[in-house]
């Protein structure tokens, strides 16, 4: 009897070791474990064929990958080296740092497109590049990204905005536009030639789509708050991602601060418009451009904030996409991932499910 019980526990081991190793996969030379809870600041998500890709800050743009949106491996990052256009543009840039990407494909040119920026921390010298690549799949021969340079970049004393936080868009025409931006002025939109390479417009006077300013037309009627420069006053708006439904622009952004640990407070609002350069209007008809937007969520007791979305249908059911500062792990940034349902009125509505991506396995 004694020996039938001892053979079951070694049989249970043995199984539960082999289940263990299904989430091992090797990344280079060395075996890398599957992670839930990744942490990640500022993600975007694609999908290609039957795997997830998440783009992230990081150094090099940090990215990962998933069969299952729950269990995700690290991947290498997009550049090893940051490019030596960055370093040569944006004076006082250190590290191999890139913020904020965005990534899309285009059937048409059947290239995904990866937009990401780089900038001194609290100031607008900051630039916008775009690389491209034939495929996402890190084993496929055809993988590599090509850098194709500087797209728009924000000066100090010349522009009133800030060139981060990506988010490429295409209007019902065909035309694709790009929203960014964060303090100063708000998020910005600007045409874009078709090649996506570089803006098609002046850039002297872009239209301000999003702002906490009550009064654009003042340079700063807000207060400063920390290490924010007076002209960024607390203009603290940022990470537009606009998401079309119901023929509109759902304009989403992420408000008051990230990054300061359990002190954040991010947050994220939403207007909507029946033109890509707005105005986007909130469920009040209050303008984006003066102070408007409808809170989509905020931080609680679990998480000190939350914000720098991005949105996605998959399979059929709308997801938002973001990181939360994890009020159980040191509000270290972590992975969000809530589906997305929609009122009457068709705005959108975030069913937080806790604990999030803690899930059976299938």
């Amino acid at each position: 009897m004694k020996s039938k019980i001892y053979c079951l526990i070694l049989f249970l081991l043995s199984a539960l070791l082999a289940n263990a190793q299904q989430d091992v996969i090797a990344s280079g030379d060395a075996p890398r474990p599957l992670q839930t809870n990744i942490s990640v600041h500022d993600p975007e998500m694609i999908q290609q064929d039957s795997s997830y890709y998440v783009y992230c800050t990081g150094n090099g743009v940090a990215v990962w990958s998933s069969k299952n949106r729950i269990t995700w491996k690290r991947e290498k990052p997009v550049f090893s080296i940051v490019p030596q256009w960055i370093r040569d543009s944006i004076k006082g840039y250190r590290g191999n740092s890139l913020w904020a990407p965005d990534i899309s494909y285009n059937p048409k040119t059947k290239l995904y497109y990866l937009f990401y920026s780089a900038s001194v921390f609290g100031k607008n010298t900051s630039c916008i590049g775009l690389a491209t690549n034939t495929t996402l799949h890190t084993d496929d021969p055809d993988y590599k990204w090509t850098d194709h340079g500087k797209v728009i970049q924000s000066i100090p004393g010349k522009t009133n905005w800030n060139a981060i936080d990506p988010n490429l868009v295409y209007d019902d025409s065909g035309t694709p536009w790009l929203v960014f931006g964060s303090f100063w002025d708000g998020l910005k939109i600007v045409r874009l030639n078709q090649d996506l390479m570089s803006v098609a417009e002046n850039t002297d006077h872009l239209p301000t789509i999003a702002t906490r300013k009550r009064d654009p037309s003042v340079k700063a009627n807000l207060p400063a708050v920390g290490d924010n420069p007076a002209d960024a006053g607390g203009n603290a708006i940022e990470g537009g991602f606009v998401f079309k439904k119901y023929g509109y622009y759902y304009l989403f952004a992420s408000i008051d601060y990230c990054c300061k640990g359990v002190n954040s407070t991010y947050k994220m609002i939403v207007g909507r418009s029946k033109n890509v350069r707005g105005p986007y209007l909130d469920k009040d008809g209050i303008s984006m451009e003066r102070g408007g937007g409808t809170l989509v969520l905020k931080g609680d007791s679990l998480w000190y904030g939350v914000g720098h979305n991005s949105a996605y249908t998959f399979d059929g059911i709308d997801y938002i996409v973001f990181h939360g500062y994890d009020a159980k792990d040191n509000a270290r940034p972590k992975l969000r991932i809530e589906k997305i349902t929609w009122d009457n009125d068709k705005w959108p509505v975030i069913n937080v499910e806790y604990p999030f991506m803690v899930k059976p396995r299938s």
